[in-house]
């Protein structure tokens, strides 16, 4: 007897229905409406990703690890949140954008279609159970990402930071899957929950495979030493493209070694921890260090990210429940500084040229007190000064090596946002004890504005009650 087919089964994958389904409608609005009606595309987009959040918290939540489609796909808590966070962060960089897109004409409703289908890629990255499942989520978030960072086709910056991204992203997305088919060829399965007892023993073959999981892994986060595509796509593509590369892959990028690396793999965690280790550390020194160098703001970002990410993959070096909350804790609130560290470039950017290098910024409390004091609490939070969130987000990191028995890369956790300090503070001397000369008004974008104070709102309320995160994310990962 066959059983019938019940749609219920299919809810827990309803952040991907409901998403696909919108990613037909904004393509449909903008071929037969959106050159008639500019903007209406962008509206179209944001309202259907409201729809697809409150589609998900209705009927897509569950309580309990749900598998689905053969195990290729499984719903649990992490990956509901995890979905959630993505569409708010992806809903606030495309409507941080949208002006600026405006002012520097680059428009075309294919924006909004391949930010929506990067964003259907970190979805399925979220919530995947098996090595093909990665692979096709990592490989939806990365193309739509390469059409991204070239969309504007008259700058060369961007066709030639699209070029980049594009060759070195096929090679790690090569080394990903090369590591995966030896893996497979050497377990027998594609399932991560059958992995972490076939991959068990280290063997010389497991080991390699790893090697090369692991590279790839640090590729996408941007880790020392395959982060060289991150300052120079982070400068030439545009600004918004930029704010949203920034932000929602870095859940994404979590989800992937979470998944494939904590539960995957986890049964010998030794065999990835000391690779993490080293590439943690480098990305720590480099990242913070050559950003002192840096005299564009973007580029001073990118290297930025890079110590971020250092610190994150910390989290994943303990291979604990502590590690593993602290390095999600870490992810979200690096994403909410991040929304609002580049919405706040978008912002200051201007109809004839970006605000692009760090002297645009001087006197910027004199010409836009509120704009300065939301980049004062954004480059605090990111330096890890208390009382804001990026503090705690750092200590919870440290306290989880301590707890683990890695005094040595606690210490140098320290001392690397010691001097990660200088250049997130060098900003705020600018903008508050330098003259800017022949600089020009920002525009009063109202809304954004708006948003963007809730964002940094949202900072201090965490900077407030760091438990609360913290104690969510650790529901989340056990």
């Amino acid at each position: 007897m066959v059983n019938a087919f019940n749609p219920a089964t299919l809810l827990p994958a309803m952040p991907e229905i409901s998403l696909a389904a919108a990613i037909c409608l904004v393509l449909m609005v903008e071929v037969f409406a959106g050159q008639s009606r500019r903007g209406l595309t962008a509206i179209v987009t944001l309202l259907s990703l409201a729809i697809c959040g409150w589609l998900t918290v209705v009927y897509g939540q569950v309580s309990e690890r749900t598998v689905l489609f053969d195990g290729l796909y499984v719903a649990d808590p992490l990956a509901v949140f995890l979905k959630l966070a993505a569409f708010l962060a992806v809903g606030c960089a495309l409507f941080y954008g949208e002006a600026f897109l405006e002012r520097q004409r680059i428009r075309g409703g294919e924006y909004q279609v391949l930010a929506l289908s990067a964003l259907l890629g970190i979805c399925v990255l979220a919530s995947a159970n098996s090595l093909l499942t990665i692979y096709l989520g990592v490989e939806l978030l990365a193309l739509s990402m390469y059409a991204l960072v070239a969309f504007d086709r008259d700058s060369g910056l961007a066709a030639e930071a699209a070029i980049k991204y594009f060759v070195l992203g096929a090679i790690a997305s090569g080394v990903l899957l090369y590591g995966m088919s030896l893996l497979y060829g050497l377990t027998g399965t594609l399932q991560l929950d059958q992995l972490a007892s076939a991959a068990h023993g280290g063997s010389a073959g497991i080991v390699i495979a790893l090697t090369f999981i692991v590279v790839a892994v640090a590729f996408k986060f941007g880790g020392v030493p395959f982060h060289m595509w991150v300052p120079d796509v982070y400068r030439g593509a545009p600004a918004s493209v930029t704010l949203l590369l920034a932000s929602a892959p870095k859940l994404a990028y979590f989800a992937l070694a979470f998944r494939l690396l904590a539960h995957g793999l986890g049964g010998d965690p030794q065999l990835w921890m000391q690779m993490l280790g080293v590439i943690a550390v480098l990305s720590l020194l480099v990242g913070n260090i050559v950003a002192i160098a840096q005299t564009s703001i973007r580029r001073m970002l990118a290297y930025s990210t890079i110590g971020n990410v250092g610190f994150i993959l910390l989290g994943f070096v303990t291979a604990t429940e502590a590690g593993y909350e602290a390095s999600l804790n870490y992810t979200l609130i690096y994403v909410l500084t991040a929304l609002g560290s580049f919405g706040l470039v978008l912002l200051a950017a201007r109809s004839h040229g970006e605000a692009e290098e760090l002297d645009d910024y001087k006197g910027l409390a004199g010409r836009d007190p509120l704009l300065a004091w939301m980049m004062l609490i954004l480059m605090l939070s990111t330096a890890g000064v208390p009382p804001f969130a990026g503090f705690w987000a750092k200590l919870w990191i440290i306290q989880a090596l301590l707890n683990s028995d890695h005094l040595y890369l606690a210490l140098l956790a320290v001392s690397v946002s010691v001097i990660g300090a200088y250049y997130y503070l060098r900003v705020i001397w600018y903008m508050f004890f330098e003259n800017g000369t022949d600089q020009p008004a920002i525009e009063r974008q109202g809304m954004v504005r708006g948003v963007l104070g809730v964002n940094c709102l949202g900072l201090l309320a965490l900077g407030a009650l760091p438990n609360v995160l913290l104690g969510l994310c650790a529901g989340l990962i056990s």
